[in-house]
């Protein structure tokens, strides 16, 4: 019994190096949410181009779009706008989500950087964030014909995520 316990750190070693292992091996990008295969949420909040106007969830039905969150805030964003300015160009539709900014310095930056949305929502609380359980921006959902969400990339979109990720769940809607 005596020997046994010469062995006990090593033991404790071996498991917690598994664990470390197993950890390190995780994609920190895949979170999965519970909405996925479920009704993007019901809304009606002010366009960031004009807050006179309402967008709801009715405006996203009839085919397929891509929702982007981003903020000016976002580092991550700026990073990823270009590549957004590109899908327009290629006749990507896309709904953008600006979320937990100001209004006048998203206007700017959409000015400045260029607007790949269709439309943008503002969400200067999050409430609209917090009942799609956004982590933080970017984020960008996949959104059926018929407003369902059927994909959620958290972090930057890319010609590779786009490519690997993106494209075969938008192939078979």
């Amino acid at each position: 019994m005596g020997r046994l316990k010469l062995f006990l750190p090593l033991f404790i070693f071996v498991v917690l190096a598994g664990f470390f292992w197993r950890g390190l091996s995780l994609d920190p990008q895949a979170m999965p949410s519970a909405l996925i295969d479920k009704s993007f949420p019901e809304f009606s909040m002010p366009m960031l181009l004009d807050e006179t106007k309402l967008a709801t969830k009715d405006d996203l039905l009839g085919e397929y779009r891509l929702v982007n969150i981003w903020a000016t805030w976002c580092v991550a964003c700026r990073i990823e706008h270009p590549f957004f300015n590109k899908l327009k160009e290629q006749g990507v539709r896309i709904v953008g989500l600006n979320y937990r900014d100001e209004a006048p310095a998203a206007r700017e930056w959409l000015e400045d950087l260029g607007n790949p949305y269709e439309w943008s929502i503002f969400d200067p609380e999050g409430r609209l964030g917090i009942d799609l359980g956004v982590f933080g921006a970017p984020e960008t959902y996949i959104l059926d014909k018929n407003g369902f969400i059927r994909y959620k990339h958290v972090g930057i979109v890319d010609q590779r995520v786009w490519d690997e990720s993106f494209l075969p769940v938008i192939n078979a809607l």
